[in-house]
C-alpha cells in the first residue's frame, strides 16, 4: 500500500533488520531485448550483499536501476520505501574505471572536496572533513597529489573517500577492484569491509570474482543471463572480521566457492 509517495515496508521478525532495498518483480527491456526478467530481491539495512554472474546477466543494470539512472519496464525498485530516483545523496555509486571517475585537474583533496561542494558545505567546514576522509583511506600524505601521480589503488581510495564524503547510507559498487593487481585488490577488500562495518552502510557489491564475493559478503546472489535473472542466493555464515589468510581456508569458504562455481558454470 502506498501513502504519500512511500510504500509501506513489510513487517520483519524481531532482531532482523528491515529491507532498505527492494526489487519487486523487476523487468527491463531495451530496444526490444529483455535485459532483466522477474527479478525480486531485498537487501537488509547494513547488509553487505554481493552479486555475481557472467557478463551480460544484468549485474551492473541492478545498480543503475537502484541509482535511478534507468527505469524498469516492469515491476518497481524501492529504496527506503520510495521509488528509486536519481540525485539521492544517501546513495553513492562507485565505478570500476577509477581513471574516468576522478577529475585529473583536481588533487586528491580537490576530488574529495567535490562531493562536499555539491552538498553546499562551506570552504571553511570542508578541510577537516576532507583530511579525516583521506586519512581513513590512508592518503592523508597524498592530499596535494594529482590522480596522474597516484597509483591505481590510491586513485580508487580517493574515489572511496569521495563517496564517503556524501555520508551515504548505501554504497553501490560496480566491480571496483577488478582492474587492480592482486595485492592492492586484497588490501582494498579489507579496507571496504572495515569501512562498511564502521559506518553501518548498506553495500550492494557487483563482482565476477567468486572468492571476493564470499570474502566480503553477508549474502551472495548469483545471476544467470539471457535475460538476467536470479539463479540462487547463499547466506555467508563466516565469522567477522574476516581474516585474509584463515578465512579462505575454512571448510565453509571452500564449500561455498564450489557451490557458487557450479551455479555460475551451469548458467553460462
Amino acid at each position: 500500500m502506498q501513502h504519500g509517495g512511500r510504500v509501506r515496508e513489510e513487517s520483519t521478525s524481531p532482531g532482523v533488520a528491515a529491507p532498505i532495498i527492494r526489487f519487486d518483480d523487476v523487468g527491463l527491456a531495451l530496444g526490444g531485448q529483455a535485459i532483466l526478467e522477474n527479478v525480486s530481491l531485498t537487501v537488509r539495512k547494513g547488509e553487505f550483499l554481493c552479486v555475481i554472474g557472467p557478463s551480460g546477466c544484468g549485474k551492473t543494470t541492478l545498480l543503475r536501476l537502484l541509482a535511478g539512472l534507468v527505469e524498469p519496464t516492469a515491476g518497481r525498485v524501492l529504496y527506503d520505501g520510495e521509488r528509486a530516483a536519481p540525485g539521492r545523496r544517501d546513495i553513492a555509486l562507485m565505478f570500476q574505471d577509477y581513471t574516468k571517475a576522478l577529475l585529473p585537474w583536481r588533487t586528491a583533496y580537490g576530488n574529495v572536496s567535490l562531493a562536499l561542494e555539491a552538498m553546499g558545505k562551506t570552504k571553511s567546514s570542508r578541510h577537516d572533513i576532507i583530511m579525516t576522509l583521506l586519512d581513513s583511506v590512508g592518503l592523508a600524505r597524498e592530499a596535494d597529489r594529482y590522480p596522474s601521480q597516484l597509483s591505481g589503488g590510491m586513485q580508487q581510495r580517493v574515489q572511496i573517500a569521495r563517496c564517503l564524503a556524501q555520508e551515504p547510507a548505501a554504497l553501490l559498487m560496480d566491480e571496483p577492484f577488478g582492474a587492480l593487481d592482486a595485492i592492492t585488490r586484497q588490501a582494498l577488500q579489507d579496507d571496504i569491509q572495515e569501512i562498511a562495518a564502521r559506518s553501518n552502510a548498506t553495500v550492494l557489491f557487483v563482482t565476477h570474482d567468486l572468492e571476493e564475493a564470499i570474502y566480503l559478503g553477508d549474502r551472495v546472489v548469483a545471476m544467470r543471463p539471457h535475460p538476467g535473472r536470479i539463479a540462487t542466493e547463499f547466506e555467508i555464515g563466516l565469522d567477522r572480521p574476516r581474516d585474509r589468510l584463515r578465512t579462505p581456508e575454512e571448510p565453509e569458504f571452500l564449500r561455498l566457492r564450489r557451490a557458487l562455481f557450479d551455479v555460475v558454470k551451469e548458467g553460462r
